[in-house]
């Protein structure tokens, strides 16, 4: 149940960072409210998931994934520039996350 947890919990968090980017700096009332709906839903999640998935990895696949995520979502949707160096850095981020995720029990 923990993992469905941290989907969630990563889903919302994508969520929230969308909203910061369409918010103008925070200008924009309902995107920055739907930002900080988003983000307390996001813990709250993950902190219910941290009862049975070791804090490392959960907060490595937590992180890893929004990062894949809110950058696939920056380029298809916000236009953002695609390069080696980032596409290099994210394969370095996932091959972090399924190292420390395979050394765990």
């Amino acid at each position: 149940m923990g993992w469905l947890y941290l989907i969630l919990a990563i889903l919302f968090e994508t969520f929230g960072t969308v909203f910061i980017k369409v918010s103008n700096g925070l200008t924009q009332f309902w995107p920055t409210i739907g930002m900080f709906v988003c983000y307390f839903v996001c813990l709250g999640f993950l902190s219910v998931a941290l009862k049975t998935i070791p804090v490392g990895v959960a907060y490595a696949i937590w992180s890893a994934v929004g990062v894949i995520a809110i950058s696939t979502i920056g380029i298809l949707f916000f236009h953002e520039s695609i390069n080696l160096m980032k596409i290099t850095g994210t394969v370095l981020i996932i091959a972090g996350v399924v190292t420390l995720r395979l050394s765990t029990p």
